[in-house]
């Protein structure tokens, strides 16, 4: 079993990095339109939008980088400046091209940019690739706190998502349905309600960018990502809520960020769990996650086709395969 770790962390402003490396940059548009003047001091030599997650659009990101070198102007390290979206796809390219990578993220919105794996898009659900973490992780507090308010700290809902993933993990446990490499773990279980509940008491400071707040937003994501490193799977906060933003994406299209799906399905999966769900409710609005993005009816539409659905993609057991 292989024990992924972090990637290193440091904080200071975008304007202070000091970086002699040609540079190949991974972005999105509005990402790179918010930090760009800090950044002048970059020698970008290949830059490039990221626009959507499946391995072809990922595939062909490595070869045109790799074709730019054919000029002599080779890029010694990639940097990914945005979102998980950008994250993901540059851990790809730099894995595929033997790279270090830097990551600097310009929103606190999901955990991606610190663990080891993927997500990409095939057949309609969200399937996770082994390529690794950041070599280098750049936090700029300030440019954190100025990101949109309904992003800024949606990475909480990965955080949040203990609370159902756990019960999920627990359930499959007294069904009898986690397999050999997942087995429930009362250790781990208690260690991830303890980020949870430090995520639920940052959540008013973090969505109003206070500086602290956001700290211990990225100190709950950090735990909860190397957590489930030590276990080597993810179902201390990955359950059902997950899997039906992997389904209702299907009707709702790739535009919506990631919080914007995982935190109505956050609230959605506890219900049907019976759990109390006032104080993630309450977290999720203070983080300024937008809870009315969904329809009723496609959500009850998605919650109808959900048991099939985890069973056609094979996701790990949980209280969407009895819905």
């Amino acid at each position: 079993m292989k024990i992924w770790n972090l990637p290193i962390a440091e904080t200071m402003p975008f304007g202070e990095i000091k970086e002699e490396r040609p540079v190949a940059l991974l972005t999105s548009g509005p990402a790179w339109t918010a930090v760009r003047h800090n950044l002048r001091q970059l020698n970008i030599i290949w830059q490039t939008d990221v626009r959507e997650a499946s391995l072809a659009s990922w595939e062909a990101l490595a070869q045109d980088l790799a074709n730019s070198a054919a000029d002599e102007r080779e890029a010694c390290v990639i940097y990914a400046i945005g979102g998980g979206l950008v994250a993901d796809a540059a851990k790809y390219v730099a894995v595929k091209l033997d790279r270090p990578l830097v990551c600097l993220p310009t929103a606190l919105s999901v955990d991606a940019f610190i663990t080891w794996a993927s997500g990409y898009r095939k057949e309609g659900c969200v399937y996770y690739l082994e390529t690794k973490p950041p070599e280098q992780l750049i936090l700029d507090f300030d440019v954190l706190a100025d990101a949109p308010a309904s992003i800024r700290a949606a990475g909480i809902c990965d955080v949040l998502s203990i609370a159902t993933g756990s019960w999920d993990w627990q359930f499959a446990h007294e069904r009898g349905q986690n397999p050999a490499d997942m087995p429930f773990s009362p250790t781990i279980y208690d260690a991830a309600q303890a980020i949870l509940e430090g995520a639920l008491d940052c959540a008013e400071a973090a969505g109003q960018g206070d500086l602290q707040g956001l700290k211990q937003l990225y100190d709950c994501l950090a735990l909860e990502v190397q957590l489930c490193n030590q276990i080597g799977h993810s179902r201390p906060e990955e359950g059902s809520e997950h899997y039906f933003a992997y389904a209702v994406e299907n009707v709702m299209g790739k535009g919506l960020p990631h919080g914007d799906l995982v935190g109505p399905a956050i609230l959605l999966i506890a219900e049907k769990q019976g759990q109390e769900s006032a104080r993630l409710h309450a977290a999720l609005e203070a983080c300024n996650i937008p809870l009315n993005n969904i329809p009723a009816a496609v959500q009850a539409d998605t919650l109808q086709l959900l048991p099939t659905f985890v069973r056609q993609h094979q996701l790990p057991y949980g209280i969407a395969h009895e819905l």
